[in-house]
């Protein structure tokens, strides 16, 4: 029945009326990102909290968000660029594109950074980050469309040993293919992914069971303690997507802001 819905909404716009808008879970990074980015706060005793309307419908992952974009016409919802795909569209925002130039020139300023956090600085860590700061990391940084920010010589120190990193699910695509490429380049290292969110992996990190963490958001001030060190891998973007099929080709970062406020929830009412 819903696949026949959705079918029907595709073809005669039956449905076009109504946004069904689709957030991440309270502890993803790219959720905090995206609230901070579009202000949408609300002030209480001198802080801002998050104000995304709790009737907004929660995913949690970025495979989710792809995937229930992807099968609802009426659906709108936001990712990290790099994640994007042929399957779904991504608008412009107040009418600047998405693309790496515009990142990188900082048009497009719907940004934020992958952090990394560590408590720690054993061998294996120092030549891990090392690895991360090279022109080998920079290359495969830039063809998954972030944005490299260093470009160093490397050396590989070809330490033996074992990590398990931990966290954001919109670094982890970027983690993983970097990994592989430095066990390539040092076969006595041995490194783990866990993706979850980043939540999860500043708690894995603090429980000793993480030996570093992937955070898509800056650290909360909570979070910030003296042992605590951070790595920027790279800058990202957050891509404002909608189903293929959606006509609209433009929003402007106001409306993005009442979407998930609930001030607007139908389509018409985007200016």
């Amino acid at each position: 029945m819903k696949k026949t819905l959705f079918l029907l909404c595709s073809a005669f716009s039956l449905c076009a009326n109504n946004i069904n808008a689709i957030t991440r879970e309270s502890a993803s990074g790219t959720r905090a990102s995206f609230v901070q980015i579009f202000d949408i706060t609300k002030q209480i005793n001198n802080k801002k909290l998050d104000n995304i309307n709790p009737k907004i419908a929660i995913t949690n992952s970025s495979g989710v968000m792809l995937t229930s974009v992807m099968n609802d016409i009426n659906a709108i919802g936001y990712v990290s660029y790099g994640s994007l795909n042929n399957n779904i569209k991504a608008l412009n925002i107040d009418n600047i594109t998405i693309n790496y130039e515009n990142i990188k020139n900082k048009n497009y300023q719907i940004s934020r950074n992958f952090n990394l956090i560590y408590k720690e600085e054993n061998a294996l860590i120092k030549d891990f980050l090392a690895f991360l700061n090279s022109n080998y990391a920079c290359k495969i940084i830039n063809d998954l469309k972030y944005i490299c920010l260093n470009e160093k010589d490397y050396t590989s120190m070809n330490i033996k040993g074992k990590l398990t990193i931990s966290g954001s699910s919109s670094i982890s695509p970027l983690m993983q293919v970097l990994i592989k490429e430095y066990e390539k380049i040092n076969p006595n290292a041995n490194i783990d992914l866990l993706s979850t969110d980043s939540t999860m992996g500043y708690v894995s990190l603090m429980n000793n069971i993480s030996d570093i963490a992937m955070l898509s958001r800056e650290l909360k001030t909570s979070e910030k303690i003296n042992n605590i060190k951070s790595f920027v891998l790279a800058k990202d973007a957050i891509a404002i997507i909608v189903n293929i099929n959606n006509k609209l080709n433009n929003i402007s970062k106001d409306d993005v802001k009442k979407i998930y406020e609930g001030k607007i929830t139908k389509w018409q009412e985007i200016k």
